[in-house]
């Protein structure tokens, strides 16, 4: 299987039950997550070799974020040790119409304080196939906007492919200045996870007003603004309400456009982390040398199941997810 390497911030994520805001809450339930950390659990999941790059505290929580990584086959050679806390972000888990929110406490932890690149550059890229990364890393201070074009270049001078999900977070960081960044990345890249609100928003393309499919629209225009895209996948989401959605996969490569079949996810148990699950099934099937249409019916098969558990990782592993695509929804295996 391919070597991919993924880099970002690992957190300390704490919910409430359903049914508790956080103004009430008593007790919360501990996971770890963060995108990057989330994509390279999916693609251990499914056979690959995958190293996690990121910095956590010498302390208990951060031994328990590594951990985290480790039960999944995920490699931790990257992992520096330093600083003086792990980034914390609290979900207040949302039900019919109320949505969940997310509260951050991420301010001056150990990775985000970060001023320079701690690693051995060369070691960190060898042999590596794809280096994954998203746009919450850039936004967390100006020092990793910096920081994370190097590395990318660097990664891009190395031989691999680049893979950028926008991930847009607007309570880290305005539109423009994550505009401003991508203008500087983006002719790097060669796979890009961008929905039509990111080429709205944040590559300034007009609204669509014509008929046809919109989405083949905005692919086309990403790809004039920036050639050097190969891939682009995103997800259509219907919400009914927090805890019912319908979700559609999306996949655009060489000019050929196919969607997935539509899944209806109801009632979902956690939301979090479904982006990174459809992000890691799009990696695997590229990775694979799998048709398109293969592609993203097994990424979105992926983020269907990541919304039936607890935490932000996708837990199956590739058969799993092949079974799922080929039963009738929610029977009982035996």
């Amino acid at each position: 299987m391919a070597k991919i390497v993924t880099l970002g911030e690992i957190m300390l994520r704490l919910s409430t039950t359903v049914g508790t805001r956080v103004t009430r809450a008593h007790s919360f339930m501990a996971h770890y997550g963060g995108g990057e950390a989330n994509v390279a659990i999916s693609l251990a999941n499914y056979g690959h070799q995958v190293s996690f790059a990121s910095k956590v505290p010498a302390n208990h929580l951060g031994t328990a974020a590594i951990e985290h990584l480790k039960r999944s086959s995920v490699d931790t050679q990257f992992m520096l040790a330093g600083g003086d806390r792990l980034g914390t972000y609290y979900l207040e888990m949302g039900s019919g119409a109320r949505a969940s929110q997310v509260i951050y406490d991420r301010k001056g932890s150990s990775f985000a304080e970060m001023t320079e690149l701690e690693w051995e550059i060369d070691q960190l890229l060898k042999d590596v196939t794809i280096f994954h990364i998203s746009g919450i890393t850039p936004a967390l201070s100006d020092n990793w906007r910096s920081m994370t074009l190097e590395l990318i270049k660097a990664a891009k001078k190395a031989g691999c492919m680049i893979s950028l999900d926008i991930n847009y977070r607007q309570k880290l960081w305005g539109a423009n200045g994550c505009t401003a960044f991508l203008k500087e990345v983006l002719p790097l890249v060669d796979i890009c996870s961008a929905g039509k609100l990111d080429a709205q928003y944040l590559l300034a393309i007009p609204a669509f007003t014509g008929s046809g499919n919109e989405i083949i629209y905005y692919n086309e225009q990403i790809q004039q603004l920036y050639p050097n895209i190969k891939v682009l996948y995103s997800t259509i989401r219907t919400v009914y309400s927090a805890s019912h959605n319908d979700l559609v996969g999306t996949f655009w490569s060489n000019g050929k456009y196919v969607e997935s079949r539509v899944h209806q996810m109801d009632p979902i148990v956690d939301r979090i982390g479904g982006g990174d699950a459809f992000a890691g099934g799009i990696l695997h099937g590229i990775l694979t040398n799998q048709e398109p249409q293969q592609i993203v019916e097994f990424a979105t098969a992926a983020s269907a199941l990541e919304h039936t558990v607890f935490g932000d990782e996708n837990q199956f592993s590739e058969s799993e997810i092949i079974a799922y695509m080929n039963s009738n929804s929610g029977e009982v295996l035996r």
